[in-house]
């Protein structure tokens, strides 16, 4: 096996872990792209030209860009990793801005503070991604502070 080949197996494998069983093939297609660290470590898997997930260096867990979210969204049914949040707030956190504990309207009780999460509307429509602050349990309890650090929203001019 290529290198190429074998950096495939490795994303995909670890997509599938963090996001579940057969993501990993629809968000990594086989004509995927890697940006590589100096150590020759994945940073970023691209498709088309466009970021679909970096790794972080801390763990190696991905970081999902606007178009790997809406794939990943379109796939995982229900409301799994996903965080839901008012009407009033979805024009805000559609433009990259910080989603709040009280704007939160719904939350998969399965997931845990430090992962990345899809931020969406009322009615399941994407809004942003991001990384989930605090736990389900603290975020129904408490009444102020941020939920949710978005990375990009729909509506953001640019990603960080």
């Amino acid at each position: 096996m290529n290198n190429d080949t074998e950096r495939l197996a490795r994303v995909r494998t670890i997509a599938d872990y963090q996001f579940g069983k057969g993501i990993g093939k629809e968000l990594f297609p086989d004509d995927s792209t890697f940006q590589l660290s100096r150590t020759k470590r994945v940073r970023q898997v691209l498709h088309s030209g466009k970021r679909m997930a970096t790794a972080r260096a801390k763990d190696g867990f991905f970081t999902l860009s606007i178009e790997g979210a809406s794939i990943v969204h379109r796939l995982l049914p229900g409301k799994k990793l996903r965080v839901v949040i008012s009407e009033e707030a979805a024009p805000f956190v559609e433009k990259g801005k910080t989603a709040f504990i009280k704007h939160v309207v719904e939350i998969d009780p399965e997931l845990r503070a430090g992962e990345e999460v899809l931020v969406t509307d009322e009615t399941d429509k994407l809004l942003a991604t991001g990384q989930l602050l605090l736990s389900p349990a603290e975020i129904l309890v408490l009444n102020s502070g941020a939920a949710v650090d978005v990375r990009a929203g729909v509506a953001s001019k640019k990603e960080k």
